[in-house]
C-alpha cells in the first residue's frame, strides 16, 4: 500500500514545537500497528461507527481508520498539522473532516460519536480534566473513549527536559521517579499518570472503565538499529506486560465506556496503581 510522505519521514532532529507536541513519529511502522489492533478489538461495531481522533497530528490514524470505519473525524489543536492532514486526507468533503480546535473545547454537538481515540494526548492539553469531560460528553451513551497516556512509572521521560532555561529533546532516564515538585521543573511541558492519578480525573465522569492496562511501547528506532537485539527487547518487554512487571511499561492503556449518569460514590470500576 501506497504510504504518503510526511508518513513515511523519519524525523532525526526535533522541531521548534518539539517540547509542546512531544514530536511524534510520522513512519507508520510496527509500533502503530499494534495499537491499531489495540482500537478496533476495543472497539465494537466499529464498521458503522462515528469516530473522533482527538489530537490527530498529521492524521495517520486517521487514514486507518478510515480503512475500518465509515465516518472518520480528525481534530488537531496546532493550525499548521491540521491544515496538512486536511491536504492529505481529502478535505472538508472527505468522510469526516479535520479541523483546528482545543481538547478541552470540541467543537461537536453532544452524543455524535461512537468512538473516541486519544493517542497519547491528554498529557499535553492546558486542562486534562476538562478534556476528559469533553470526551465525554460528545459520545453517545454506550460510546468509547480509547486513551494512551504515558505512565509514571516508565523509567525514561520521553518528552525531553528544560534545564537551565533551555529544552533538550530525548529520552531522559529517571525524571519522572523524582518528587512532583522536582519532576514538574525538569518536565512542565508534560504529564506522566499514575493509576490513581487516572482515578482522580475519571471521578464523577459519566464513564466507566471498561478495561485498563499498561503496554511497552514497539521500539522500532532499536530495532532498526539494532537488529535482532533490538527485535529481542521488544518481545521481551511486550511478554513483560502480562505480568506484575507492566507496572514500568510506557503507556497506560483506557477504555471508557459513556454511561448514562455518573456512578453511585465508590461503585466505579478504577484503574489500578
Amino acid at each position: 500500500m501506497r504510504r504518503d510522505r510526511p508518513y513515511n519521514r523519519l524525523m532525526t532532529t526535533p522541531s521548534d514545537k518539539a517540547a509542546l507536541r512531544g514530536e511524534p513519529s510520522y513512519v507508520w511502522r510496527a509500533g502503530q500497528e499494534r495499537r491499531l489492533a489495540m482500537i478496533r478489538a476495543a472497539a465494537p461495531g466499529l464498521a458503522t461507527a462515528r469516530v473522533l481522533d482527538d489530537g490527530c497530528g498529521l492524521g495517520v490514524y486517521v487514514a486507518r481508520l478510515r480503512q475500518h470505519a465509515p465516518a472518520v473525524f480528525g481534530l488537531e489543536y496546532e493550525f499548521e498539522r491540521a491544515a496538512e492532514a486536511g491536504r492529505r486526507l481529502g478535505g472538508p468533503d472527505a468522510a469526516g473532516p479535520i479541523v483546528c480546535a482545543a481538547g478541552e473545547r470540541l467543537p461537536y454537538a453532544d452524543g455524535t460519536f461512537d468512538v473516541l481515540l486519544s493517542n497519547e494526548v491528554i498529557e499535553h492539553v492546558q486542562d486534562d480534566r476538562a478534556a476528559l469531560a469533553e470526551m465525554a460528553r460528545v459520545l453517545r451513551p454506550g460510546g468509547r473513549a480509547l486513551i494512551f497516556c504515558p505512565n509514571r512509572w516508565y523509567p525514561v521521560e520521553t518528552h525531553g527536559v528544560y534545564w537551565r532555561g533551555r529544552y533538550h529533546f530525548g529520552n531522559i532516564p529517571l525524571v519522572n521517579y523524582l518528587p512532583d515538585a522536582w519532576r514538574n521543573r525538569l518536565a512542565p511541558h508534560v504529564r506522566a499518570y499514575t493509576g490513581r492519578g487516572l482515578r482522580r480525573l475519571l471521578a464523577g465522569l459519566p464513564l466507566r472503565v471498561v478495561a485498563h492496562t499498561r503496554i511497552f511501547g514497539g521500539y522500532d528506532n532499536l530495532i532498526a538499529r539494532f537488529g535482532p537485539a533490538g527485535r529481542l527487547l521488544r518481545t521481551a518487554l511486550q511478554a513483560a506486560e502480562r505480568t506484575p512487571l507492566n507496572v514500568f511499561a510506557l503507556s497506560h492503556w483506557l477504555v471508557v465506556e459513556k454511561i448514562a449518569a455518573p456512578p453511585p460514590p465508590g461503585r466505579s470500576h478504577e484503574p489500578a496503581d
